[in-house]
């Protein structure tokens, strides 16, 4: 393939025509890629000798004897193997960025919280010195399990690299634009878009446009999937194409770099002498993606009532247990609510899984006040929550016809375990202790008539 240099000094391949600049079109394709012609070999994986003198090396994601419908790796051909990338490691200590088990013994989360945003800091932040953790579940040591963070980054990271051999990052910017230059090739990401990195892909994080916030959910767990569609059949929520993938970049840069990974939740970083994003060719299915929330196509009543909010997930997270998800990732974005006779916004409700709400843009239709963009929310497992009573009242009261509901768009982590606060979270964050009082004026409204309502 042709090659083309981009402006942080990576070799790129050229794409397809039809598709977008950098990436290629599908979720959980088998891909191939290369950024010089005839890197990458054909009808084998690990041919004697490379072309260009390159090294063959498998990335998996999952066990070698996974279902072949699961089974994910990816055969790369880079500079140098990555045993070259790691000499001795000293631990370091990030102490905002916290792992499952986190149990603060003195911080409830026994509650039903909600935060303004995080606000950004004077201080130069990176993507690993700017994570905050605000809640995990689970626990890394068996894989089981997340932990949701707000990143907080003003400065690009310069020949710095990371990996996490704990997780898979999604990745959900609120404000700010970065780029994500991965052994695998480079993503620009920003709001209204996601980012998946994968379980042990090194990357870097550059800053386009900042400062720089968002969330993150850090997956201990099995890889996110697609949900699967049942009734609805092959089209709507979110397609494989509309998932991009970058096409292979590589850096042949000598110079001094530091590579931290994240490993049982403890931070490491050893020191080499050039850059670990050599990957000059690749293919396989285990890849960095990017999503564009805006071409989430929702699904819901058309005549009364509305399906449960798991008719918004964009991903899922399997656990196991059929129909449990060690994860959700859920959306609510713009949509038309038409249903006749009905309570149309979320009803009230005690839930078995634990759902961490974060606001990206706009007004979220069962909390009009308080939950603004950059603003999070935690509902824990079994306790109640729901619409704020002028919420109730608005919907109770309102002339139901077709309605467009505009300017929104809000996320949910929703895990099967419950969550625990950290003590960022429960006392630095900006927490709103008034949230509680939102239903303090419920009425009650009984008065034993019968058929009134």
């Amino acid at each position: 393939m042709d090659t083309t240099h981009t402006p942080h000094g990576l070799q790129q391949a050229s794409t397809p025509a039809g598709t977008h600049p950098g990436y290629m079109p599908g979720f959980g394709n088998d891909f191939e890629t290369e950024a010089l012609p005839g890197a990458l070999p054909q009808g084998m994986n690990s041919p004697q000798k490379c072309n260009y003198g390159l090294y063959g090396e498998q990335l998996s994601g999952t066990a070698f004897t996974a279902p072949s419908h699961q089974n994910e790796r990816t055969w790369c051909y880079r500079i140098r193997p990555s045993v070259k990338h790691a000499q001795r490691y000293n631990r370091i200590d990030l102490p905002y960025w916290k792992t499952a088990p986190n149990v603060v013994p003195d911080v409830t989360s026994l509650g039903q919280y909600r935060w303004d945003p995080v606000p950004h800091s004077s201080a130069p932040l990176t993507w690993l010195t700017g994570m905050r953790t605000m809640t995990t579940a689970g626990d890394v040591n068996t894989q089981i399990g997340m932990a949701s963070h707000v990143y907080l980054v003003t400065q690009s990271m310069v020949d710095a690299y990371f990996y996490s051999a704990d997780s898979e990052m999604l990745i959900v910017p609120q404000e700010g634009r970065l780029r994500f230059c991965t052994e695998l090739g480079v993503m620009e990401v920003a709001p209204q878009e996601i980012a998946i990195i994968p379980r042990g892909l090194v990357y870097r994080v550059e800053v386009i446009d900042g400062p720089c916030r968002g969330f993150v959910c850090e997956n201990y767990g099995q890889k996110f999937e697609l949900p699967g569609r049942g009734p609805i059949g092959a089209n709507c929520m979110a397609n494989p194409r509309d998932f991009k993938t970058p096409v292979a970049a590589f850096e042949d840069r000598e110079v001094p770099s530091t590579v931290t990974i994240k490993w049982c939740g403890q931070f490491h970083e050893t020191q080499i002498n050039q850059s670990p994003l050599d990957v000059v060719a690749w293919h396989g299915n285990y890849a960095p993606c990017k999503y564009d929330l805006t071409t989430y196509c929702p699904v819901g009543a058309v005549l009364f009532d509305h399906p449960d909010p798991s008719i918004f997930t964009v991903l899922t997270a399997p656990s196991g247990q059929e129909g449990t998800a060690n994860i959700d990732f859920v959306l609510f974005r713009e949509r038309w609510m038409v249903a006749e006779d009905t309570f149309r916004p979320p009803w009230y409700h005690k839930n078995i899984m634990s759902e961490l709400m974060g606001n990206i843009y706009g007004q979220y239709d069962a909390k009009p006040k308080g939950f603004i963009p950059g603003g999070m929310s935690l509902h824990n497992m079994m306790l109640p929550h729901g619409p704020d009573r002028n919420a109730f009242e608005g919907a109770s009261n309102a002339r139901l016809q077709p309605a467009k509901l505009d300017n929104t768009m809000s996320f949910m982590f929703e895990t099967r375990f419950p969550q625990h606060l950290t003590r960022f979270a429960g006392t630095e964050a900006p927490l709103q202790d008034d949230y509680i009082d939102c239903w303090a004026d419920m009425e009650k409204k009984f008065d034993g008539t019968p058929g009134k309502k």
